[in-house]
């Protein structure tokens, strides 16, 4: 099998609320997204807790492991697993904060802003 098409359907990962799908789907729509990218949800160093989240369409890479949730093809590097597994990805459009939030069970402790955390 080819890695680009390479699937992996026995866990689901990360959890999206209908909020997020929603949220998600049309952004993919507006910006036109290519057929051949997907979510990538990952972390990385810095923030003011350790690590932030990655959100972001992208074209997977040999790191990459893939899995269909609600719809959307989602791209989770191998070495990020363990910090993502259980997170639920939510959307909030209040008067006080718009834009994606992270419940993330792996996280010690996150900032105020809930875009990083420490494990």
């Amino acid at each position: 099998m080819d890695d680009n098409n390479r699937t992996t359907a026995t866990m689901q990962p990360v959890m999206f609320t209908e909020g997020a799908v929603k949220a998600l789907k049309g952004i993919e729509a507006e910006q036109d997204i290519p057929k051949n990218y997907g979510l990538r949800v990952g972390v990385k160093g810095g923030g003011c807790s350790g690590f932030s989240y990655v959100l972001g369409f992208d074209e997977q890479t040999e790191k990459d492991d893939v899995f269909e949730i609600e719809g959307i093809r989602v791209l989770i590097e191998k070495t990020h697993f363990m910090y993502l597994a259980g997170m639920e990805i939510d959307w909030v459009d209040g008067l006080e904060n718009r834009g994606f939030s992270f419940n993330n069970p792996n996280a010690k402790s996150t900032c105020g802003c809930g875009s990083s955390f420490e494990v």
